[in-house]
């Protein structure tokens, strides 16, 4: 007998930090009997590290299965055959379910891939689109789809004003994508995101309201808008999903053991966290600057390196580091981290999910934001949520050692760091109400499921 209300269809963009928040929400919903299946690139399945997860997962084609993204000719080739080869594999898909005991009647997806809104039409679906970023950068991007804003802005631009945000922009906190020489493609792939967006059902966004009640109400007023974050185990915050203790699909294989054992030895609120994610790389210059500015701060710190980077690393590094005072490993349980009382402050990137965890955990952090939404993040990090300190970058783009060694010491022992640290404590107490029984999150999630109940 089939007890379930709905079938979802879950699409995200293939990636780690876009999979990860739409396979939590997933989780999320199959608690409360909707069944998902989540559609991923066969690519991104291949490079999987584990599949430990209870939910359905079915492949669909980006049009390069060996590769992926890297066997593309550039980012515009990949999104342009993708959006071909996908729109076709996925409507392959959503028939093949048909034939199930609960035929799909609903897809969720990532905004990257505007295209499934017209596969969703096709088949007379109910469609959700699902924002991995938080409703302030959403709404920076909105602006830049309706024309108002160009990014990049130059540095002589005036600041950036964007309804429901009381804060000013400079064009350092604006999202920046220097980096690739293609910026210019991937702003028009973030504006594209809002190109058909007044055709779906409802939008969800991987951040709560409390964070951001002003920008959300203002977007409110032109999309069906949900806050539902945030998305991480529920472990971690209110504890219904008993099994829910990590992601569940991971790119890299974490050193757990060796990362808990050694923090295990440290004292509480001793040692700085330092990760930049799974995708952003740091320049030689800079990993030089970050290593002494570490060891400079006479604090123990848990260190990040994928082992693709390690090469960065100054001479000898490893080798000189004392036991106690350091250790670099190439990925680890970044929640088991955060969560562990020896965790003084969180080193980030500032990539939404890493903020959306520390902020969930109560970690205090130093901001060096790269590309992207970070600037972006880092601005909420300081100025709005005041949950941390940003180090700032010199004219070469460089932040210093000496930056990064002040920013620790600022955070985890002087006066300003305590106001901090208390910021922290409050935003996680916040956090796990929103999404326990009755808490905004929650009730956003309870009323998406009526709507697919009633289309069902």
């Amino acid at each position: 007998m089939n007890t379930h209300k709905a079938h979802c269809l879950i699409l995200p963009f293939p990636g780690q930090g876009h999979i990860n928040p739409m396979l939590q929400f997933s989780k999320r919903l199959q608690s409360k009997r909707v069944k998902i299946t989540i559609a991923t690139t066969k690519h991104f399945l291949k490079t999987m590290q584990e599949l430990s997860t209870s939910v359905s997962i079915e492949a669909i084609s980006d049009g390069y299965d060996d590769g992926g993204f890297h066997q593309a000719e550039n980012f515009v080739a990949y999104i342009t055959r993708f959006k071909e080869v996908g729109s076709d594999t996925l409507s392959q898909l959503i028939k093949k379910l048909a034939n199930s005991d609960c035929p799909v009647n609903c897809i969720v997806y990532d905004p990257f891939l505007p295209w499934a809104v017209e596969v969703a039409k096709q088949f007379g679906l109910f469609s959700a689109a699902f924002f991995t970023q938080n409703c302030v950068v959403d709404n920076l991007y909105y602006h830049v789809h309706k024309g108002v804003i160009k990014l990049p802005p130059t540095q002589n631009d005036e600041e950036i004003l964007i309804p429901g945000f009381q804060s000013s922009i400079d064009a350092s906190d604006a999202p920046s994508f220097v980096i690739s020489p293609e910026a210019e493609r991937i702003v028009e792939m973030l504006a594209n995101q809002f190109s058909n967006l007044d055709k779906v059902d409802c939008v969800l966004i991987n951040s709560f309201y409390e964070l951001e009640k002003e920008v959300t109400d203002w977007m409110s007023k032109i999309y069906p808008i949900k806050t539902i974050g945030p998305t991480i185990p529920s472990m971690y915050l209110d504890k219904r999903l008993h099994d829910d203790k990590e992601y569940g699909l991971s790119v890299f294989k974490p050193m757990t053991n060796e990362c808990l054992n050694w923090l295990n030895h440290q004292p509480i609120n001793s040692v700085v966290y330092v990760s930049f994610g799974s995708i952003t790389k740091l320049g030689d210059e800079q990993m030089e600057e970050l290593a002494w500015g570490l060891k400079n701060s006479n604090k123990s710190f848990l260190w990040v390196v994928r082992s693709n980077e390690e090469s960065k690393l100054p001479n000898n590094f490893i080798e000189e580091l004392k036991v106690e005072k350091g250790l670099v490993v190439s990925w680890c349980p970044q929640l088991q981290v955060l969560e562990h009382e020896s965790i003084g402050c969180f080193l980030t990137h500032c990539g939404w999910n890493s903020t959306l965890e520390a902020i969930s955990l109560g970690v205090p952090m130093v901001a060096m934001p790269q590309w992207s939404d970070q600037p972006m993040n880092a601005k909420l990090v300081k100025d709005v949520w005041e949950v941390g300190v940003r180090a700032k970058q010199d004219e070469k783009g460089i932040v210093r050692r000496e930056v990064i060694e002040e920013c620790i010491k600022l955070v985890m022992e002087e006066d300003k760091g305590k106001l901090i640290r208390e910021n922290a404590k409050k935003w996680k107490e916040i956090a796990r109400n929103v999404v326990g029984e009755g808490g905004s999150s929650d009730k956003n999630i309870e009323e998406f499921v009526s709507k697919l109940v009633t289309i069902s």
